[in-house]
């Protein structure tokens, strides 16, 4: 099987890039063209909303998320997907005081805000379109500080970007991801269901 890319639509205000590629394959001793569509994302479009950002409410809240916030990934079993495995990245911080998630959660633009029954707010974004869109542009542009803190970001991009290029819907990609994920948030304090071996076991 043989791919060529033929046509691809890049959008300056859409978040979606559209491809088209025509796959030749043989049938029969006849040569068939087939056309498949796939999507990525592209953070290339403007982010006009980060640019309303107050420099010291962007500052004040990188500062707050840097000692309170948490980027992590977890490991499900699924049935119905085609790998049987499923990745969820998720960003969130916790507090008793709500305050600070509020204007966490109006200058993403973004997440879920709740509480739970101790009293503790917890804020949380868990779409991977918002991670890449609104969590990850925010902390580029307001970088944290402590040295834990950047390389954990880092990672838990590298991992967003992959799923937003569609990578952890291959065999390929997804292995990819939960080889980063093991550098992710190392520590004794490190807890999870699932991890790669359980992958590659199963």
């Amino acid at each position: 099987m043989r791919e060529s890319l033929v046509e691809a639509k890049y959008s300056a205000r859409l978040v979606i890039v559209s491809v088209k590629i025509f796959v030749e394959r043989q049938s029969a001793g006849k040569t068939i063209y087939e056309s498949q569509v796939t999507t990525t994302m592209n953070q290339t479009t403007s982010n006009q909303w980060l640019k309303k950002v107050p420099q010291e409410v962007g500052w004040y809240l990188a500062g707050f998320v840097d000692g309170e916030g948490s980027f992590n990934v977890s490991l499900k079993k699924v049935s119905d997907y085609q790998l049987k495995w499923k990745v969820e990245p998720s960003f969130n911080v916790s507090q008793r005081d709500i305050s600070n998630l509020i204007l966490l959660k109006k200058s993403l633009g973004t997440g879920r805000l709740r509480k739970r029954k101790d009293g503790v707010a917890y804020f949380e974004v868990r779409n991977y379109k918002m991670l890449y869109e609104r969590v990850i542009p925010f902390f580029e542009k307001f970088s944290f500080r402590s040295r834990l803190k950047v390389r954990n970001f880092s990672i838990f991009k590298k991992i967003v970007k992959l799923m937003a290029r569609g990578e952890h819907l291959t065999e390929e990609g997804f292995k990819k991801i939960l080889l980063l994920r093991e550098k992710l948030n190392e520590g004794k304090g490190r807890t999870r269901k699932y991890s790669l071996t359980d992958y590659l076991d199963s």
